[in-house]
């Protein structure tokens, strides 16, 4: 049996090839949309891609599982479990083998098993992967976003990012007995999940790859929990918010993704179109790294670095609904190629263009004036602070904010600061902090883009405040404490 993991570190998303060496079949689980990954190794390993399914329909990326099957003539294996809502529209049309608990197929010598485990979603199901060649009882389980390891899917998305209301406890309850049924495996029994640590879709994943059901038994938070309420309550407490472009994902993945045949690189535009751009409404997103933008940048364009964080914000801050353009850096042969794979992987295809950084040297060389992006050092902020001279506002998640704090600074999580200007005054110098500096460099950008005329970053955000030895609030709202 082959086993082969593939990892997309900007989605922290893993997805899965099992091979059949002996027949030349192979299984891919939760592809994503680059599917030529799958195919060159499936070539590698001497095998070719016969069986494709995924776990779930998923939240935080656009599946390529229905790409892969037609590009491959393999057969597409799809959930059948969950009520109406959660039905693949593109089932029957895609020649999908619908399955559910209990079904079982083959791949080769590979008997892989079907067990349904709702409450990350309700049609969710894992796949129990025996080799039969030398074995008779299953080596590991592909558990998607149900179990990782060090932690649980959380059962939120629905309500939070989808928009089904009531869901939230109800998921819990489910996940908590889908758990209850799958500590049953044996303890050798090997885990081997759908994300590690940085994906939205739980709050405490591992870096860890793979696990063991014995493993997580040991130290895994979930599993320690017996009491379905105590559960509940901790698989809902402390959940980051999830980003806006889960939704979409949703309705994507149920639907239909698109077929791409390969990531197109959009054209070239004339340096001097870049004010055309801008004059007409459109959005230019500079992918350049934040230091850059902030020493000099087109007003009305947004940042966003293209980093680790780059798929992220870009699902969160550009609209779906319609076209717009890129700004990379010359120098970076790969960047736009880059940019364009990782904008595919959440479904964000209409780029109508991009621009190079000679387009930023064209606008002052017509007269145009750059803008900048101030920094402020935590010893400047505490004295500006001190004189009443400044308002900050911290675009940290939730929890984090919580956890501590510059003292009465509101929290507007980056996410959504666009929708909350109105909480945003405009009537002294705007300071915008995070952890570190990065989300707050994006949401300076954006703060410019949308008139404020004096923003500043907090060089090393929060991280450099407390380091300066500077006070700090800590607790919730109900029970506020201020220590160094």
């Amino acid at each position: 049996m082959i086993v082969k993991r593939f990892y997309d570190e900007k989605l922290a998303q893993a997805s899965y090839l099992i091979g059949c060496a002996a027949t030349g079949e192979a299984l891919v689980v939760d592809a994503n949309r680059d599917i030529h990954q799958y195919l060159e190794t499936a070539r590698a390993e001497g095998v070719r891609v016969t069986h494709v399914s995924e776990t779930h329909i998923h939240a935080d990326y656009v599946s390529g599982s229905r790409e892969l099957a037609r590009s491959t003539g393999a057969r597409l294996y799809l959930s059948d479990e969950g009520d109406e809502s959660w039905k693949y529209a593109f089932a029957e049309e895609a020649g999908a083998i619908l399955v559910k608990d209990g079904d079982q197929f083959q791949v080769g010598n590979i008997r892989i098993d079907v067990m349904h485990t709702p409450g990350h979603t309700p049609e969710h199901i894992s796949f129990l992967v025996t080799d039969g060649a030398a074995a008779d009882r299953p080596i590991g389980a592909l558990t998607g976003d149900f179990v990782f390891v060090g932690d649980v899917g959380r059962p939120d998305l629905l309500e939070k990012a989808a928009g089904i209301t009531g869901t939230m406890e109800a998921g819990a309850r489910v996940l908590f007995r889908s758990l209850e049924r799958f500590k049953a495996q044996p303890d050798y029994l090997q885990i081997w999940p759908g994300h590690g640590a940085g994906s939205a879709c739980g709050k405490g994943l591992s870096s860890i790859r793979t696990s063991t059901v014995g493993y997580e038994r040991l130290f895994n938070w979930a599993f320690q929990i017996t009491d379905e309420q105590e559960f509940v309550h901790a698989v809902l407490e402390g959940q980051p918010e999830p980003p806006r472009y889960f939704a979409q994902m949703k309705r994507i993945n149920k639907e239909g993704p698109a077929i791409l045949s390969g990531f197109r690189r959009p054209p070239r535009m004339p340096a001097d179109a870049l004010a055309d751009v801008l004059e007409g409404g459109g959005l230019v997103v500079d992918t350049r790294p934040a230091d850059e933008f902030a020493i000099g940048h087109v007003p009305g364009t947004i940042n966003i670095p293209l980093d680790q964080s780059f798929t992220t914000w870009a699902g969160w801050l550009i609209p779906y609904a319609g076209d717009f353009h890129l700004l990379a850096d010359d120098e970076c042969s790969d960047c736009i190629d880059e940019a364009v794979r990782d904008l595919a992987m959440i479904g964000l295809d209409r780029i109508a263009g991009y621009f190079g950084t000679e387009a930023v040297t064209a606008w002052a060389d017509r007269g145009g004036t750059l803008e900048s992006v101030p920094q402020i050092d935590a010893d400047e902020l505490d004295a500006r602070l001190g004189r009443g001279e400044v308002t900050v506002i911290d675009v940290r998640g939730a929890t984090e904010w919580d956890g501590g704090r510059i003292p009465e600074v509101p929290n507007i999580p980056l996410g959504y600061l666009v929708e909350r200007l109105g909480e945003v005054p405009g009537d002294k110098p705007v300071v915008v902090n995070c952890q570190g500096g990065g989300r707050s460099a994006i949401a300076a950008s954006l703060l410019q883009v949308r008139g404020y005329p004096d923003v500043l970053n907090l060089t090393g955000g929060f991280l450099a405040w407390r380091a300066a030895g500077k006070p700090v609030e800590r607790g919730t709202a109900e029970g506020v404490g201020v220590g160094v």
